[in-house]
């Protein structure tokens, strides 16, 4: 880098260094996508995957899809011989609601293999008992902590005809509450057994237990196998047997929504940093370079050839884009880590600060991609200007 470019960078307004504020801000914008991507992947492999989600497989029904394989008892005993599968546990979603005290109604939903509930108060059983529940420790205005360990009276709806039902009770004990934040399954979800979920499930349908299972079936369901290994030989055998079936890993890893979003604008946005970068440095060099003709062409007359004017205008653009990159990689950074809990929060998952900081080469990217692409442009847009003739060029400046 020329000896001057420091120089010209820090005392001429009309030096690469206008370049800065925008680079800085592109570079910020690409570090915080990076950062929010890495935090929901973080709390995702470790909250999810971590905690059996490598060796589950989903199956969905999809109402009115005659080409997907109804989740009836009989389709789920033929997944569950499946070679490979150890378990299989199938969702019934319904309603629970207050009969006693409180105005709550909570969907209710089996607990699943794939739910790891943040546990604050009580205990989860290794099986959940037919008369038991797991609640958030507070919903809709109702805090659940006092009632803990309690058997409690709840309602719900057990139609009687094609448009009535009546009210009907079941008590369950309340053995522990997990955190209301964690909305993987929506807002305020009452766990269940399956054979609870199923019964308030057939209730609502107007049908008992056994028939509706035969003939509605569940709304989905997770296959437990024994080794990650073999998620994607049942994964296929499944799918072969007509279900709607994806490893729980792909699901997670493809999440929508915010994380989603960042991720794709992350990759988006190494493309426009580094084009933006190029463009910059193409047009930035050549108004920089124009109006500076006289002063170049004083330095031309003096000695200076056009690689020396050259590498002022480069060491510009190097200056410029590593201060950006400085700038944008801090800024970004500390912008993902104040985001850390408004993405929790939307996630339904704990996201510590660190799984909110940019992986080293997306860092890398940010930090560099911004002098690099400037340079390019540099290179690019001072070449018509350097060529004209530094004699010609003094006398009109003169």
């Amino acid at each position: 880098m020329s000896r001057w470019s420091l120089y010209t960078w820090k005392r001429d307004g009309r030096s690469l260094r206008r370049a800065l504020p925008t680079l800085a801000v592109l570079a910020a914008l690409l570090t915080t996508s990076a950062g929010v991507a890495a935090g929901a992947a973080g709390a995702v492999e470790r909250d999810v995957l971590g905690s059996g989600g490598l060796t589950q497989i989903e199956l969905s029904s999809f109402e009115g899809d005659a080409s997907v394989r109804p989740l009836t008892t009989s389709a789920l005993r033929d997944a569950g011989n499946v070679p490979g599968v150890r378990q299989v546990v199938a969702d019934y979603p319904s309603v629970l609601y207050a009969e006693e005290d409180g105005t709550y109604d909570l969907t209710s939903r089996t607990l699943t293999p794939g739910d790891d509930l943040p546990v604050t108060h009580g205990r989860i059983p290794a099986r959940l008992g037919a008369d038991q529940v797991v609640l958030p420790a507070g919903a809709q205005g109702t805090d659940f902590a006092p009632l803990l360990g309690r058997t409690v009276a709840f309602g719900y709806t057990k139609a009687t005809g094609a448009a009535s039902g009546s009210t009907a009770v079941i008590k369950l004990e309340i053995v522990a509450l997990y955190d209301p934040s964690w909305q993987a399954d929506g807002p305020g979800v009452a766990y269940l057994s399956e054979d609870t979920a199923a019964l308030l499930a057939a209730a609502r349908a107007g049908q008992k237990p056994e028939v509706f299972r035969d003939k509605e079936g569940a709304e989905s369901a997770v296959v437990v196998v024994g080794h990650q290994r073999q998620v994607g030989a049942v994964t296929a055998s499944l799918q072969d047997d007509g279900f709607s079936a994806s490893p729980v890993s792909d699901r997670v890893r493809e999440l929508p929504g915010l994380f989603g979003a960042a991720d794709l604008a992350m990759r988006v946005g190494v493309v426009v940093v580094a084009l933006v970068a190029l463009g910059l440095g193409a047009v930035r060099a050549a108004d920089s370079a124009r109006a500076r003709l006289g002063q170049f062409a004083v330095l031309r007359i003096l000695g200076s050839g056009r690689p020396e004017l050259r590498r002022i205008l480069l060491g510009e653009a190097v200056l410029s884009g590593g201060v950006a990159g400085v700038v944008g990689v801090t800024a970004g950074t500390g912008l993902s880590v104040v985001l850390v809990g408004p993405l929790s929060e939307v996630l339904g998952l704990p996201i510590r600060v660190t799984d909110a900081l940019p992986g080293p080469a997306w860092a890398a990217a940010a930090l560099l991609l911004p002098a690099a692409g400037l340079a390019v442009g540099t290179v690019l847009g001072s070449r018509e200007v350097l060529r004209r003739d530094p004699y010609l060029t003094a006398r009109a400046h003169s």
